[in-house]
């Protein structure tokens, strides 16, 4: 696990080593063990590494004999069966390492080589011969990649920071993209919340050749169920044995030693427990605990841990004012605005990870969206329930008891919630029908924008971007939710502002198995009654796996991960901010000079926390997202510098 930088002058002028140096520099944090560049004529590559696979061989940039050069950030967790299938085919090879491995798999097949890799990357490769640069990325996009075109450079980097620290390219906040942000948690590839920036989607190549830039997907996600429906027993057989080939494979293709997160819910449990049963590798694991109980799953952590006889489990306790010490720098590391706190956190448990002499870490990420395990399914599942009898005063009631920690709502009539959740024949044909409701929520934030924000915005819709498959409207609408969170807010906020980031901002390498390319084609095929039967959520995963889990796991309800949000803010005793840099990011003066935001209407938002009167989860999201997005502005469209 790495950070890759680098450019190419279109214009065919050497490389400035200085440009080069100064964008690796800002990606120490991924790859503390080695910063190196090449400038190669017109291009310029540069790593910084992480060791975790062939130690002493695996240095970058790498090269073949025949000039073609590579940078790469991720794992390739096949790399020793397809190294043998190369070797086959008369490849030689130098190095132990998953990165020569690329290099020959792209001599021997082309650009449709990454559809042979079975892993987590981000990749560039320059050929000296052709002058071609080609990238590439992982399907589910685990690994962040970004690049901008400005002048007579293309641009690329694992974080925009890099991006922006290359002199051509300018620290625009575009309004578009933060207008995504505060409606979908994230931006919609390719545009990111920087104007000259764009995001390589995940599944997607890139190739830069005779001037010209062309970008394609080579893998989709797809739901199409098979056509011969199999017995539930098969169903279950041929996803634990998909699942303990994924779990080997990121246990055991490692040449440093690998923990796992236990967060006291199902899919990090599962992780550790294939571990533990289909591997003889010791496991320690680590786990995050809260102050507030409403957000405390210690007392299931130790369950699990003793349940799996884990050799030795260590936590991170947090606080609020934890949360909010360490927000500025969490902002640092998502390079975007961000609406909820639950980042930060992670952010302290991966520094925990690190403290005690990891590098990679097993996690859970990817089982909701892909075996349908979010409350968002549920939701859209009740509200198409509750739609068949508009009159019924029971199935409002469902919704209430999906969100018992949304106060608000306990207490709303159903003519609110028919309106909230939006179950009407004209939400039903919606293609976005799950998602209304969230998306509608968040979008509140907007409320607070300056007169000029909402006039340079005019009547722009963020859904608009939202570009649909041509199979879409024909699949099963528990399958298009999952499509949207699995396109969408996983790899745009779940795998980049809480898990990449937060992780590598320690050098940890988080690892998911459930997000093997493998899994999720499976997934795709199965019928949504074993992903979801009634309201059991992922029931083929707990019948796969039964016999792993501790009973309470069996039956207790999927708690949602959340943190602390307006206490990680504001003393509301002292009705004061906890850290000089709240009141700076919230002064009027500040306010006014990012001119996104309207000065009063701000105001009037800190003086409420202040005074304890931020309980719903409107106002909450809207602090944080305003903070989130101050910090933005303060720390990348000025001089890229770290608010303390």
């Amino acid at each position: 696990m790495c950070g890759i930088a680098g450019f190419v002058n279109l214009a065919g002028e050497p490389a400035d080593a200085s440009v080069l140096r100064a964008m690796v520099a800002t990606l120490r944090h991924r790859g503390p063990d080695a910063q190196t560049f090449e400038t190669l004529g017109p291009c310029g590559l540069g790593h910084t590494r992480l060791a975790i696979i062939d130690l002493s061989g695996g240095s970058q940039p790498m090269r073949t004999d025949d000039g073609l050069w590579i940078v790469f950030n991720g794992e390739i967790y096949n790399y020793l069966e397809l190294r043998e299938e190369l070797i086959a085919k008369g490849r030689r090879f130098q190095t132990k390492s998953d990165t020569e491995v690329i290099l020959q798999a792209y001599r021997e097949y082309g650009p449709e080589c990454v559809t042979r890799f079975n892993g987590q990357f981000a990749f560039a490769l320059w050929d000296e011969g052709a002058r071609a640069l080609f990238l590439s990325r992982d399907r589910l996009g685990k690994k962040p990649l970004y690049y901008a075109q400005r002048g007579r450079h293309l641009v690329f980097g694992s974080e925009m920071k890099a991006v922006l620290s290359h002199p051509a390219v300018p620290r625009e906040l575009d309004l578009k993209g933060l207008d995504q942000v505060l409606t979908f948690w994230c931006t919609v590839p390719p545009r990111t919340v920087f104007d000259a920036i764009r995001e390589l989607p995940p599944g997607h190549s890139l190739l830069l050749a005779g001037g010209q830039v062309r970008t394609w997907p080579y893998w989709q996600l797809d739901y199409q169920p098979d056509e011969r429906e199999r017995p539930e027993a098969e169903y279950a057989e041929e996803l634990r044995a998909l699942l303990i080939d994924a779990t080997r494979l990121r246990m055991l293709r490692s040449d440093v030693p690998v923990g796992a997160y236990v967060s006291g819910g199902i899919d990090s449990t599962v992780i550790a427990a294939l571990v533990r049963k289909y591997t003889d590798q010791p496991l320690d694991t680590f786990s995050v605990t809260f102050e507030d109980p409403e957000y405390d799953e210690s007392g299931f952590q130790r369950q699990v841990v003793e349940h799996l006889g884990i050799r030795e489990h260590r936590s991170v306790h947090c606080a609020g004012e934890d949360i909010g010490r360490v927000f500025p720098d969490v902002v640092w590391h998502t390079e975007q605005p961000i609406v909820r706190t639950a980042p930060a956190p992670l952010f302290l448990l991966s520094r925990l990870v690190r403290e005690n002499g990891y590098k990679v870490i097993l996690t859970g990420e990817g089982s909701d969206e892909v075996l349908g395990g979010y409350d968002i399914f549920k939701e859209a599942k009740v509200r198409r329930f509750w739609a068949k009898d508009l009159a019924s005063g029971m199935r409002p009631a469902l919704l209430k008891r999906l969100y018992p920690y949304m106060t608000n709502l306990q207490s709303q009539p159903p003519a609110y919630l028919r309106a909230f959740f939006h179950v009407r024949a004209e939400d039903l044909a919606d293609p976005f029908f799950s998602h209304l409701p969230r998306w509608e929520l968040t979008a509140r934030s907007k409320m607070f924008y300056s007169d000029e924000v909402r006039a340079a915005l005019g009547g722009y819709a963020a859904r608009d971007e939202i570009a649909l498959p041509e199979r879409f409207a024909g699949w099963d609408g528990f399958c298009q939710a999952q499509y949207l969170e699995t396109s969408g807010l996983l790899p745009g906020y779940i795998l980049s502002s809480q898990g990449d980031r937060m992780q590598m901002a320690h050098s940890v390498e988080g690892r998911c198995p459930f997000l093997d390319y493998r899994v999720a084609e499976f997934a795709g095929r199965l019928p949504p009654r074993l992903k979801m039967k009634v309201l059991n959520e992922k029931y083929i995963l707990k019948r796969a796996t039964s016999d792993l889990l501790p009973g309470f796991l069996q039956k207790r309800p999927k708690q949602p991960y959340r943190a602390m949000e307006v206490p990680s803010f504001f003393d509301t005793q002292r009705r004061r901010a906890r850290f000089e840099w709240v009141d700076e990011m919230l002064s009027p003066g500040a306010v006014k000079e990012a001119g996104l935001f309207n000065p009063g209407a701000v105001e009037k938002l800190a003086q409420k926390a202040r005074e304890g009167g931020v309980v719903g989860v409107k106002d909450a999201m809207a602090l944080v997202s305003i903070l989130s997005t101050q910090l933005t502005v303060a720390q990348f469209t000025k001089d890229l510098r770290k608010i303390a």
